[in-house]
């Protein structure tokens, strides 16, 4: 059920929506884009803002367990749902496996496209532990990074699915 609240004749609707774990609501005007509750709002600032037209990827997050651009969708759309960002991918100050390859691999330059590329890698490596070369370059498609030439990226990918499956 959507709730309404009017400020100087500003429409605005509460949204409640767990963040990596954590519960939140918040007022938003209707045309609040999810990557702007995320940043402005919660001041989680890892999930970065970049074409803002869904071509880059900087700002994928995962929503319900699927990675997403935010900046396509709606903050009124994950109403109810379950957000992943990349500062709720490590454990406390332990990182995650793939950010961890992705120190090791040298996968990392500027660092600005390095949230959305984990956070794809993870979707990935989620829905298939064993993925190929190609399957990884398939996952990370739709996240553009302008100081590599993706080799290191995907390096780091597989070497963190050969070492997730090693420690099972």
């Amino acid at each position: 059920m959507q709730m309404t609240a009017e400020q100087s004749g500003t429409k605005y609707h509460l949204v409640t929506i767990t963040v990596n774990g954590d519960p939140y609501t918040r007022a938003v005007k209707a045309n609040t884009l999810l990557v702007n509750l995320l940043r402005d709002d919660l001041d989680l600032t890892g999930t970065k803002k970049g074409c803002e037209l869904g071509d880059c990827g900087s700002c994928t997050v995962h929503l319900d367990g699927k990675p997403v651009n935010s900046c396509l969708v709606l903050a009124l759309e994950a109403d109810g749902r379950e957000i992943t960002t990349i500062e709720g991918v490590s454990q406390g100050s332990e990182l995650d496996t793939i950010q961890k390859s992705f120190l090791e691999n040298t996968a990392v330059q500027c660092g600005y496209c390095t949230p959305g590329m984990i956070m794809s890698a993870k979707a990935l490596l989620e829905r298939n532990p064993n993925p190929t070369e190609l399957e990884v370059r398939e996952a990370i498609a739709g996240n553009l990074c302008r100081c590599t030439g993706y080799v290191n990226i995907v390096k780091a990918i597989l070497a963190a699915a050969e070492k997730q499956n090693k420690e099972q």
